[in-house]
């Protein structure tokens, strides 16, 4: 005897499972079925059979183990296992952001624990910052992260992606940092690139990228090492500007 399992969040969908003859070809491979523990009835005797959820009084948003035992030398198919993985159903109640870049944010209506990505709008992109994972119960949740402003006005929203693959973004929140206006020096660059806000170092995030559009280097930093990077012209993204500079 052998068995099957498969987990899950319930997300109000069914299972179905295809069921094939046994090697010997005098039953049907599924045994028995259990969820949470629980055998489920009316048997298996069937090619193809339903797991429904609604025998098990399982509310949408918890989660689901399901054991299919079977016999040796054949194995059924559950057909639509998508359905158990969680969707992106939040919505938000309120979501503020200080000057100096705490987020907060409630949401309601989550069906399932799925990260949110923190994106900030900076060099004509949005950028990801950095995630919180989402708690997934349908309850209100709050939930709190710290980003980095750049100097003038930021825009920030949180992001959800699901097994669709489609993004589901929150509405904007735009905040005006006290953060002072960030330069690049020198201006011909041979070893290394420093940030500068009022006479002294600061650290920023940056991205640059060579005349192809590959990106080279990224990270945050007060400064630098360009020393690796070949001769020619290059991009560089950093505070809230995009520049170009030549490497000697």
């Amino acid at each position: 005897m052998a068995a099957l399992s498969v987990e899950g969040t319930y997300q109000g969908k069914n299972l179905y499972v295809q069921n094939p003859m046994d090697d010997e070809g005098f039953g049907y491979c599924a045994t028995k079925v259990t969820v949470n523990g629980d055998i489920m009835p009316g048997g298996t005797s069937v090619g193809a059979f339903e797991i429904d959820f609604s025998l098990f009084n399982i509310e949408i948003g918890e989660p689901v183990f399901i054991v299919i035992e079977h016999n040796d030398g054949c194995k059924p198919k559950i057909l639509n296992p998508e359905v158990l993985l969680p969707r992106s159903t939040y919505s938000i109640v309120k979501m503020d952001i200080t000057t100096s870049g705490e987020l907060s944010f409630i949401t309601k209506g989550e069906q399932g624990k799925l990260p949110f990505f923190v994106e900030q709008y900076r060099w004509n992109k949005w950028v990801t910052v950095g995630e919180v994972l989402g708690k997934g119960n349908g309850q209100e949740n709050s939930y709190e992260f710290a980003l980095t402003p750049h100097s003038g006005e930021n825009t920030v929203r949180i992001v959800q992606v699901d097994h669709s693959g489609t993004k589901r973004p929150s509405e904007e929140v735009k905040f005006l940092s006290g953060e002072p206006v960030v330069t690049k020096t020198p201006a011909k660059v041979k070893n290394e690139i420093k940030f500068v806000a009022n006479g002294e170092a600061v650290e920023t995030r940056y991205e640059i990228y060579d005349a192809y559009g590959n990106i080279v280097k990224k990270g945050v930093g007060s400064s630098v090492n360009c020393s690796n990077l070949l001769r020619g012209v290059y991009y560089i993204n950093f505070d809230n500007v995009n520049e170009k500079f030549i490497k000697n």
